[in-house]
């Protein structure tokens, strides 16, 4: 069965990704969830795993967010609706759930971020919010109904008072009722908002978007860690000027001297590759299942590191 329906992997990454949103009926019609709601609230109870309980509130505060590990009581104790429990990379604690990434092979895998599982009471939902990532939401079970909003970005008005993400004026321009097998694809800063029909799961399977400050932070640790660093030199002739001013020379001159750092494709290639697969939870990789895995330039690298196959000169 194709992942995409009627749409071709090629014609996904001209139109759709990181553009505009698709649904797609039936997707996934044939895949049995590997994972239970009772066993993914078993996972929240683990001091290892990251998750959250989101509930809805009321007019003071429409959305409660509360962080696990939980216990068991804690979930004995909450309503028969308007909650949605959240766990993050279940993949790397049930390894069945890991074989969905095959379903997405048109995308490489070293692009991926973690399959987080969310499971919902009726009514429950985590709000109208945006993400800085692409994200696969397939339904598995239930009924959830997604408003879709316009493109937002960190200029969009959010709601005060919690600790969620909450779009403050949220305007939806398509609404979808999302049954078991379906699903949906939402670019970076699109709004959306879930809400379950009745008791449901949901498995967001997102990719890794670091911002480009992030990313030139960790470079500039690389640099300086490999011996590469500079230090910043005057433009010769050095000109005379007034006692306070920078002149436009000089800001060109520090541009051009920060472009020639980076001018050595083999060093950006090999931090890149270790950045891109750097294991999302390092503390815990005796523990969990997480093996991230790419080629580049001829080199394997993995969990963040260059394969001891493929050392050599930078």
């Amino acid at each position: 069965m194709r992942t995409l329906g009627d749409v071709t992997p090629e014609q996904f990454l001209a139109d759709y990704w990181q553009q505009r949103p698709l649904l797609v009926r039936g997707a996934l019609a044939d895949y049995a969830s590997p994972i239970d709601g009772d066993e993914l609230a078993g996972l929240a109870l683990e001091h290892e795993v990251e998750s959250r309980l989101v509930t809805v509130g009321d007019t003071t505060r429409p959305w409660r967010v509360r962080f696990g590990p939980f216990a068991a009581e804690d979930f004995a104790q909450l309503p028969d609706r308007d909650w949605t429990l959240l766990v993050q990379a279940v993949d790397l604690w049930c390894p069945e759930l890991a074989g969905l990434y095959d379903r997405f092979d048109f995308l490489p895998r070293w692009r991926t971020d973690d399959i987080m599982v969310s499971y919902a009471s009726p009514g429950g939902s985590v709000g109208p919010h945006f993400d800085q990532y692409d994200v696969f939401l397939v339904q598995v079970e239930g009924h959830r109904r997604w408003q879709i909003g316009t493109v937002c970005d960190a200029s969009t008005p959010l709601l005060a008072g919690t600790e969620l993400q909450i779009i403050e004026d949220f305007q939806p321009v398509d609404e979808w009722l999302l049954a078991p097998g379906d699903l949906l694809y939402l670019p970076p800063g699109v709004g959306h908002w879930g809400i379950a029909e009745e008791a449901c799961m949901t498995f967001s399977i997102g990719f890794r978007s670091p911002s480009l400050s992030d990313m030139l932070a960790d470079l500039a640790a690389e640099l300086s860690a490999q011996g590469f660093d500079r230090h910043y030199r005057d433009p010769a002739p050095m000109p005379a000027l007034g006692e306070n001013e920078i002149a436009p020379l000089f800001v060109q001159h520090a541009k051009r001297q920060l472009l020639d750092l980076l001018d050595n494709d083999a060093l950006i290639a090999d931090w890149f590759a270790r950045f891109m697969t750097a294991p999302k939870y390092p503390d815990l990789l005796w523990a969990s299942e997480e093996s991230r895995q790419a080629n580049c330039m001829g080199r394997d690298y993995l969990n963040g590191e260059l394969k001891e196959s493929g050392r050599g000169e930078v």
